[in-house]
């Protein structure tokens, strides 16, 4: 959960310092580090090599976290999108706006934060 608030702390500078690539690049993995620690902090039986490509984590964490319940629908939609956008960002030469870049870390921050209170609620029990 570190790596996932210094990635929003970066994605937030980077698009201060107009890299909308760049800040997609660290919301996006803010979500992925997240749903890394979904998985780990609940003990899902995941094997390492699944949960180290992205396709394997995402579906992973769908299976784990939101299939069971855990996390909401919306919260594996936007880790999806996420996703997309930093393909676009990082690979395809597609401009993403500003605005898309502003909306992707407002999810990651969202999404870090679910993530959060469902690891602290499992602490607690």
């Amino acid at each position: 959960m570190d790596k996932a608030a210094r990635a929003i702390t970066s994605a937030k500078i980077l698009l201060q310092a107009d890299d909308v690539d760049g800040a997609c690049n660290r919301a996006y993995y803010a979500m992925f580090d997240a749903a890394r620690a979904a998985l780990i902090g609940v003990g899902a039986a995941v094997e390492p090599t699944v949960a180290k490509t992205h396709s394997g984590l995402i579906s992973a964490f769908s299976l784990h976290r939101v299939k069971t319940g855990r996390l909401s629908i919306n919260l594996g939609r936007t880790l999806n999108r996420a996703a997309e956008i930093r393909l676009i960002a990082d690979y395809t030469g597609d401009e993403v706006t500003s605005d898309k870049a502003q909306w992707l870390i407002e999810q990651a921050l969202a999404f870090v934060e679910a993530v959060h209170k469902l690891l602290m609620s499992r602490n607690k029990n």
